[in-house]
């Protein structure tokens, strides 16, 4: 009789949907995070501190997968399973930048991907060849560049970067027009301001501050709304003369689309209790970086507003994905 009963009463319980089973396993099994670019950039930084430190009782692994400015990892993450045991670091390039720049996109970073929050922010630094740019301010800069028209040029970590969209938004605000020559990432374009071969650029301030404490660049401004504290006798753009000239760079963390809510908010607290962790703080802060660890709410609001912000940069300046 307890027999009988008991497996009618078994039989007559609703088993775990395969979500709620996900939810309630996560993790059962390693952790990826994927990382678009190759090791030592922003993404991989990022990534690695947060792997590091997340204390979920199973192996967390970065795994880099480059090409494409992201859209080989892209890929490969929108076709995983949202179960949690992927994860997605990456830029303003990959999650804004590219769908505004590349209509034939094969990834929608919206409709495809799950938010989780953004990681980091850094501002760019606008910077210039210390020795053949006789400026130091906004207003000089703009001056010589509108009486050298055709004689100047500047350097990108490459199309469709965010120095370059920095700086197609300071020609539009300035009617300036220094020519773009795109570098195949942040170094190599100040190796090559350094050398005199272009005379500024827009670059990330973990790329260019040592050169600048060297005296090697010469800082004319920095993107943020306040002034940094890496750089503190450097003025913002905004306290010289360019209103609502905020740009930052930013990773941010996302999953697999259809994730379920509860999952999210647990995957969620782990990443972001992950990246406050004091040592990482310290040292992203160290080297530029502002840890943010929002909500998946405020970090998708944020990623909507930028994807039209640099649409419409990308529609004004004319620019097209190589």
């Amino acid at each position: 009789m307890y027999r009988r009963t008991l497996m009618g009463a078994l039989a007559a319980a609703p088993l775990l949907p395969a979500a709620a089973r996900a939810q309630a396993d996560w993790p059962s099994r390693p952790v990826t995070v994927v990382v678009p670019f190759v090791a030592g950039g922003p993404s991989d930084i990022t990534a690695r501190a947060i792997a590091m430190r997340m204390n979920i009782g199973q192996p967390v692994v970065a795994e880099n997968r480059p090409g494409a400015n992201g859209e080989v990892a892209a890929r490969t993450v929108v076709r995983a399973a949202p179960d949690g045991h992927t994860l997605f670091v990456g830029s303003i390039g990959v999650f804004a930048i590219n769908t505004a720049l590349r209509p034939n996109l094969g990834y929608d970073p919206i409709r495809e991907l799950t938010p989780i929050t953004l990681a980091v922010t850094t501002p760019n630094v606008l910077v210039v060849n210390a020795e053949k740019v006789p400026v130091r301010t906004m207003a000089e800069l703009i001056d010589w560049l509108k009486q050298n028209r055709g004689k100047t040029s500047y350097s990108t970590s490459g199309v469709g970067s965010s120095d370059h969209l920095t700086m197609e938004l300071f020609k539009q605000r300035t009617a300036t027009d220094p020519e773009h020559v795109p570098y195949q990432g942040g170094a190599a374009a100040a190796t090559d301001l350094i050398a005199g071969n272009v005379q500024l650029s827009f670059q990330n301030l973990g790329t260019v501050a040592g050169h600048i404490q060297g005296g090697r660049l010469r800082a004319i401004a920095v993107t943020s709304a306040e002034r940094n504290r890496l750089l503190p006798d450097v003025p913002t753009a905004i306290e010289q003369g360019l209103p609502d000239f905020v740009v930052t760079s930013w990773q941010a963390v996302m999953a697999p689309g259809g994730m379920a809510p509860a999952l999210q908010a647990r995957v969620h607290a782990a990443v972001v209790e992950a990246l406050k962790h004091p040592e990482n703080v310290q040292r992203l802060n160290a080297i530029g970086f502002d840890v943010v660890g929002n909500s998946p709410a405020e970090y998708r609001a944020f990623q909507e507003a930028e994807i039209a912000r640099w649409r419409e940069v990308v529609r004004a300046a004319n620019i097209r994905a190589e």
